[in-house]
C-alpha cells in the first residue's frame, strides 16, 4: 500500500518522518519476536520511542514560536512551569 503524504512545516515532516520510521520498527520488532513475548517486545520498543518523539516534536514546536516571535521584533520569554500535569520536572510521571 502506497500513500503520499503532505509536511507543511518542519514539525510535520518531523512527525510524519519519524511515526513512518516507528511503525516500521514496531512491525519488524513484533515480526522477529519468539512467540509468547510479541506484546511486551513491541511495548518495550514503543514506549521509548514514542517519548523520544514527543521530545523531538515538542522541541521544534517551541523552536518555530521562537522564531516567529523573533521575526516579528518580540523577544520569546520563559515558559511558566506547568504543575500537576504528569511528566513535568518535579511531578513523577504516570505508571502503567
Amino acid at each position: 500500500m502506497s500513500r503520499t503524504f503532505e509536511a507543511h512545516t518542519p514539525l510535520e515532516a518531523l512527525v510524519l518522518e519519524q511515526a513512518l520510521l516507528l511503525a516500521r520498527q514496531l512491525q519488524r520488532t513484533a515480526d522477529e519476536a519468539p512467540d509468547g513475548q510479541v506484546l511486551a517486545r513491541v511495548e518495550a520498543a514503543a514506549v521509548p520511542a514514542a517519548r523520544e518523539l514527543a521530545r523531538q516534536a515538542v522541541q521544534l514546536a517551541l523552536q518555530a514560536q521562537a522564531t516567529a516571535l523573533e521575526k516579528k521584533g518580540r523577544t520569546a520569554g520563559a515558559a511558566r512551569a506547568v504543575s500537576g500535569v504528569p511528566g513535568t520536572r518535579g511531578t513523577p510521571p504516570a505508571t502503567s
